[in-house]
């Protein structure tokens, strides 16, 4: 008998070699009944897989956790690539994972697919749901694993990169096959609800150097509700959808001519960026924040020198030779400022020295991961580090916090969690390595958060390369989990670029680096406040706050007068005196989403008022110039939601 550890802490004893499906029916019925895949000792694994030793033990569900969904799905591509081999016999696999919301199939066909392929392809989905097929997992040697994908170009790639002495594992499902890691549920039956969603185009492996491959996103659920309730929130997301909106109020373009990934800020959207930099700007000044600016390229050796180079060079554009120097877009901007702080002996009284920068970095992106303003390969960080003696760890680590929560407050943002991001010891690949430098940093990061009493929950390797971070998530209308601002604690840098300070012993010290960001990059911030609000931002925040629309031609001096009344007291005003009739004007300026309409007509004329509608609130009435004016400035510095 071998024991088994339990989530809830519980221990059950077991006969060696039993499955993980037949541990779930010694804990309950009703569990085995709904279980998609085990966790051993960390390590996602087949509900087929036997233990062969004490052990502890996860078993997930559809509905408990991610990975859950995620063995239900991929089961689901097998489904759908089998459904498009019996419709498309000459079809060539390439991979078909699960995602965090659904999965997808790479194609390679001859044609791209059509809708009536697609509907098709779902019917057959269907069916082979419905024969409830049993899935069987085998391995065979290198040679017969390609000998059996002689006919499959896409996995015998797969199978020749794979290291020596790997296990090379397959799923059988009937009259199909494929290479595949897991895990699978035990049938196709287990599937219960499924739906095709899109398709497009996709490169092998995400580069334009490869093929053009048809790419089906689809999704399934255990109950219909649950597939009724994602096409809601799919609907809702198409109608926040930051490219569409951004179209629309003409606050950003892209173009093929200036390459992707690479977004174009329109006159509305530069203004809101602009208010953004300047709201977040004054804030820093308050705090004592220097800002600086920097250069976006820099030597290679710089980056060699701080350690990103071995880390972050396949996400960096090439380098480029000049003379005698090799030049390189910059991805990160922390290592000049290491030199500004470097720039100059400092003493301990100097310190905390607070660097600040709205900072353009690049980041080589693939350009079929690139999207709108959420995901670019050029941004503008609001980025800081902060130098501080060991002493004023904490208290700097707080200021931060504050800054952090003062914004969201500004913003409206109440559904946040902090997280603190550690370094995964089972991959130490991904990070510097010096063991005791990490375990310093983050029983300090943890004992600093617990003695500001923030709370906070633990994720294991998503820190930064160089130390462990404090991450925001916030939970977005559409119920995504975001980080949008960061707070890390760095050891590595200073040491590295051998930063010094003199003490008050008149021995030099070396200070401690606190990088953080507190809106992220503009351009990710734009695109998460575009989807919050549906561009309909606050009044502190759009583009155009009021917009005067005159009924006739009769009333355009006075509409004029107001105008630069308005423009006088620093409002954002516009003035539509075209031929136009006012029908047609309003209903313009509410698909322009602008906060206030003030409509001028004769008797608003006559009485010397205007008459104000709002977005919020729709026809406020007759108001005093002077008095509107106001509201709208106390709202702007409050910054009424």
């Amino acid at each position: 008998m071998i024991k088994v550890s339990l989530k809830d802490g519980s221990i059950i004893e077991v006969e060696k070699g039993s499955s993980i499906l037949e541990v779930a029916k010694k804990i309950s019925e009703g569990l085995a009944r709904v279980a998609t895949a085990g966790e051993i000792d960390g390590k996602i694994k087949d509900l087929r897989y036997e233990l062969e030793g004490d052990c502890n033990l996860v078993i997930h569900t559809f509905e408990s956790d991610l990975e859950g969904k995620k063995a239900y799905w991929h089961t689901s591509s097998h489904i759908m690539a089998q459904a498009v081999k019996r419709l498309f016999p000459d079809v060539k696999f390439a991979i078909g994972p699960a995602i965090d919301e659904g999965f997808y199939y790479d194609f390679d066909v001859e044609q791209p697919f059509t809708d009536e392929d697609k509907e098709k392809i779902e019917e057959e989905m269907k069916k082979i749901i419905k024969e409830n097929i049993s899935i069987e997992r085998f391995s065979l040697s290198r040679k017969e694993a390609l000998e059996l994908m002689k006919d499959q170009p896409y996995k015998k790639e797969l199978i020749e990169e794979l290291p020596e002495g790997e296990e090379i594992s397959f799923y059988k499902q009937g009259d199909f096959t494929d290479l595949c890691a897991g895990p699978h549920l035990e049938s196709t039956g287990k599937v219960k609800v499924i739906k095709i969603l899109s398709s497009s185009g996709a490169y092998w492996r995400g580069s334009e150097k490869n093929k053009m491959l048809q790419r089906i996103y689809a999704i399934s659920f255990p109950k219909a509700s649950q597939l009724e309730e994602h096409l809601k929130l799919l609907e809702e997301a198409k109608q926040r959808d930051h490219r569409k909106i951004g179209k629309d109020l003409k606050l950003f373009m892209t173009h093929k001519l200036v390459g992707s990934g690479l977004p174009m800020y329109l006159p509305n959207g530069a203004l809101i960026r602009k208010i953004l930099e300047r709201y977040i700007q004054d804030k820093e000044f308050e705090m004592g924040y220097q800002h600086v600016y920097t250069p976006s390229l820099a030597n290679v050796d710089l980056y060699k020198t701080s350690g990103h180079w071995n880390h972050y060079k396949d996400d960096m554009f090439p380098a480029m030779k000049l003379d005698n120097e090799e030049i390189v877009l910059r991805p990160m901007n922390c290592p000049h400022h290491m030199l500004i702080y470097k720039n100059e002996m400092h003493s301990y009284r100097d310190l905390p020295i607070r660097i600040g920068e709205l900072a353009h970095d690049f980041r080589y992106e693939a350009s079929g991961s690139v999207c709108g303003l959420e995901r670019v390969r050029e941004m503008c960080q609001n980025d800081a580090h902060l130098f501080v003696r060991p002493d004023q760890i904490k208290e700097e680590f707080g200021r931060v916090v504050k800054l952090i929560l003062s914004v969201y407050k500004d913003f409206g943002f109440e559904d946040y969690s902090f997280r603190l991001s550690l370094r995964d010891k089972d991959n130490k690949e991904k990070y510097f390595d010096d063991d005791n430098m990490w375990e310093m940093a983050e029983n300090q990061l943890r004992d600093i958060l617990n003695e500001l009493d923030i709370p906070y929950y633990e994720a294991k390797g998503e820190a930064a390369f160089y130390g462990p971070k404090l991450d925001v998530q916030i939970k977005t209308a559409l119920g995504h989990d975001i980080t949008v601002s960061t707070c890390q604690l760095d050891f590595l840098l200073p040491e590295r670029f051998e930063l010094e300070y003199i003490g008050e012993d008149g021995k030099e010290h070396r200070p401690v680096v606190i990088h953080r960001a507190i809106l992220g990059t503009f351009d990710r911030f734009m695109s998460f406040l575009i989807e919050e609000t549906k561009g309909a931002f606050p009044v502190w925040l759009s583009p155009i706050q009021v917009k005067i629309l005159p009924i006739s031609e009769k009333q355009h001096d006075y509409a004029k007068v107001v105008e630069e009344k308005m423009k006088k007291a620093g409002l954002r005003v516009k003035l539509d005196d075209r031929n136009e009739k006012i029908g047609y004007k309003i209903r313009e300026a509410q698909l322009e989403k602008v906060p206030y309409m003030v409509i001028i007509g004769q008797k608003e004329v006559d009485e010397n008022v205007i008459s104000v509608r709002s977005r919020k609130d729709g026809d406020i009435g007759a108001s005093n110039t002077n008095e509107f004016i106001e509201k709208v400035k106390e709202e702007n510095e409050k910054k009424i939601k």
